[in-house]
């Protein structure tokens, strides 16, 4: 078994541990708040930040670290850094004079060490290139924070980890993820792992546009898979172009953050048919480190 597979695997048992860590150190009901990051973690940024504002907890931006507006006032930024080295995080740690928060893998690490306040998640922390476990459990950490059932969350997590995919990787060229609201971050975060793993031709979308130019591309072999409740009439849209639609019907129960573990798992199952190795992914380092200029 692969690193990655291994990693997958354990997010039923790590998030209720990240659920268990110091929740008051969060961003309280009403702050106004930007959360950062780069790559998964931006993307975890972007999920969040929909989710609070649509519990009604405060205004949240979400921004890639290097396009921080640093002219804006907020009263905490979050920013989320796996290693706490990528440059881009630890430049704006650096530069921040308002109150902020490092979520990290290693409490040991520059990102931790610039933060006014940092929550640790070593127990979620990875081998692999391609992040998994790390995203998703500082997620259910900030999910907890606004008064989410990660107890819950962590059941659903177990059965997508023992599930069957949704689509076999033979059978498709190209798949295209989609969400609303908060899950628009996590069909971005699916498509990555499949890029990174597999070095596959994935997009993402918000669900409401994808109709606006890009379902140009679906056709038999192609697949179209959201993320959460799909709109009203886009399952019967993209069946009659002859690709495959993946979404949660009717009475579906699993939570988005769970349904990105079957995707996950599909973006492995694309590498190891295609003959990679998905903890060498091409081109990628752990961590994204920028000579000084």
């Amino acid at each position: 078994m692969t690193h990655v597979e291994t990693e997958i695997a354990t997010q039923p048992e790590v998030w209720p541990r990240a659920a268990s860590l110091d929740l008051d150190a969060l961003p309280r009901r009403g702050q106004r708040v930007a959360v950062v990051g780069c790559g998964t973690s931006w993307f975890m940024a972007m999920a969040y930040a929909a989710r609070r504002e649509s519990l009604g907890h405060g205004e949240t931006d979400a921004f890639q670290a290097s396009e921080f507006p640093r002219g804006r006032a907020y009263d905490l930024v979050v920013a989320i850094s796996r290693s706490g080295t990528t440059t881009e995080i630890v430049d704006l740690l650096g530069g921040l004079s308002g109150p902020n928060l490092a979520i990290v893998g290693d409490p040991t690490s520059p990102a931790a060490a610039r933060a006014g306040a940092v929550l640790a998640l070593p127990f979620a922390d990875e081998r692999s290139v391609v992040q998994t476990r790390f995203a998703t459990s500082a997620l259910a950490l900030l999910r907890a924070g606004l008064g989410e059932d990660v107890a819950a969350l962590a059941a659903d997590a177990r059965s997508a980890v023992d599930a069957p995919l949704p689509l076999d990787p033979a059978a498709v060229e190209q798949v295209t993820f989609v969400g609303q609201g908060w899950t628009v971050g996590l069909a971005h975060e699916a498509a990555l792992k499949c890029r990174e793993a597999a070095a596959f031709w994935t997009e993402a979308y918000p669900a409401m546009d994808y109709r606006h130019g890009p379902i140009a591309i679906a056709a038999p072999r192609r697949a179209v898979w959201t993320l959460g409740a799909p709109p009203s009439g886009l399952a019967a849209e993209v069946t009659a172009t002859g690709a495959t639609f993946v979404g949660a019907g009717e009475g579906a129960t699993l939570d988005p953050m769970a349904e990105l573990i079957l995707a996950q798992r599909f973006a492995v199952a694309l590498a190891q048919h295609r003959g990679l190795n998905p903890d060498a992914p091409r081109n990628l380092t752990r961590a994204v480190l920028l000579d000084p200029r």
